[in-house]
This record gives C-alpha cells, sequence and structure tokens, in this order.
C-alpha cells in the first residue's frame, strides 16, 4: 500500500482533514499529515522541516510560501497546483458583541478598542504587520504574534486576547470564538493555497493523485464550508 505524507499549514487544513477520509477510502492510499507555518520563522516552518530533511511527499501551503520553496528547489518542478483561496477575517469571544471591521474606519475602531491583538507570524500575519497595522496606527506593543493560526485563534477563546485577525478559514470551526467577517477591500489579502509534491519524494504518482483529489470536485463544498472559494480551473 502506497503512504504519502504531507506538510500542510493552517489556511487549508481543515477542509483537507474533512475530505481526507474519502480519499484514503476510494484510493487504498494511506496518507499520514505533519503540520507548519508557510512562512515566518522558528522550526517548525515548512521550509525549516524540509531543510532539516524531515521526509515529506506532499507540501499545502499559501502561494508565497511555495514560491519560497521553489526557488530553494525544494519542489517538483510543474508539480504545483492551486487549491482555493481565502480572505482575511476577524474573530472575537463568543457572546462578545460583534465590532463593525467591514471598513477601513470600522476596523480601526475595533482594533483600538482592542487591548490585544492576536496575529499568526506566517503569510496573513506578515502582510498585516507590514501593510495594514502601519496604515492604521496599530501600535505593535499591542499585538500578540503566535507562530501558528490555530494559537491566534486559541488566544482568543481563551482570553489571551480581544480579537484575532487571519484567514477566514482559520476563524470558521474554533471553539470559544465567533467570526465577525472579513476586512475590507482596501486592506485586504486574498491567500491562494496550494499543494505541490516535494523534490526527492519516492510516492510521486500517489501524491500527484492526492493533489489531483484536493482540487476537483468532491472537494469544493468542504473548501466553500470553511470560508474559502475553490481556485478557478
Amino acid at each position: 500500500m502506497a503512504e504519502v505524507r504531507v506538510i500542510i499549514s493552517g489556511g487549508f487544513s481543515t477542509a483537507y482533514r474533512q475530505v481526507l477520509p474519502e480519499f484514503e477510502k476510494s484510493t487504498g492510499i494511506e496518507v499520514t499529515t505533519g503540520s507548519g507555518a508557510s512562512q515566518g520563522e522558528g522550526p517548525l516552518t515548512i521550509a525549516s522541516q524540509l531543510e532539516r530533511g524531515e521526509p515529506f511527499d506532499v507540501v499545502i501551503l499559501s502561494r508565497e510560501g511555495l514560491e519560497n520553496l521553489k526557488a530553494a528547489g525544494r519542489i517538483l518542478p510543474g508539480s504545483d497546483v492551486d487549491l482555493a483561496t481565502a480572505a482575511i477575517g476577524v474573530a472575537v469571544g463568543a457572546g462578545v458583541p460583534k465590532p463593525e471591521i467591514g471598513t477601513v474606519e470600522g476596523l480601526k475602531r475595533a482594533l483600538l478598542s482592542a487591548k490585544t491583538i492576536a496575529v499568526p507570524q506566517s503569510t496573513s500575519g506578515i502582510f498585516l504587520l507590514d501593510k495594514v497595522f502601519p496604515r492604521l496606527g496599530i501600535d505593535r506593543s499591542r499585538l500578540k504574534v503566535a507562530e501558528r493560526g490555530s494559537q491566534s485563534a486559541n488566544m482568543v477563546a481563551t482570553g489571551e486576547a480581544d480579537i484575532v485577525v487571519q484567514p477566514v478559514s482559520e476563524l470558521m470551526s474554533v471553539p470559544g470564538i465567533q467570526y465577525v467577517g472579513v476586512i475590507a477591500d482596501e486592506l485586504q489579502l486574498i491567500q491562494m493555497f496550494c499543494a505541490a509534491v516535494v523534490a526527492g519524494s519516492n510516492q510521486v504518482e500517489a501524491a500527484k493523485r492526492l493533489i489531483a483529489f484536493l482540487s476537483s470536485e468532491p472537494t469544493t463544498a468542504a473548501i466553500r464550508r470553511n470560508g474559502m472559494e475553490p481556485a478557478r480551473k
């Protein structure tokens, strides 16, 4: 039986885990899954894990992170496939009044009224820290930057932060928080999440079958259920 080893970032992970059992059942291919951030610093990013020789066959991450891996020679040429897009959204604690965040001024008010703002350090967090927060006058001393989106969302669930800003797909299914909506178009980053075969994989055909499944019609419902849109073919 073929075994495919996947490493995935947070943005596509909920949809992926929802459809993976169907893929395994229909193909007989066993899949094991690890996780890591698309970008950023530290030993648990996808790039860092591949660099130290962790044995993965498929990567699933943001397009920005994938381009870095391609430049480093970590990806089998021609194997990358777009899966889905996700906008940046906002969530607050369960039961907390939802702020108005759909305009630039609304988001600014919501962030300035929060004592602590949680963001991930990966692709969306890099964009927010470099582009959005400086434009809105948000001081970095009020930010809590987590390594992963799951951690930043959990900060709001536990009361460690008042508001979290990150991809919608990392907010839709988290206990203890409530999704508010997407941020204004003027401040928005629509991330493309992609899959590719890792250079040196000895399970190339099985890896390509998994990627084809994730980009096919059976996965569309799970993608939309998690606040994303399927990539246009």
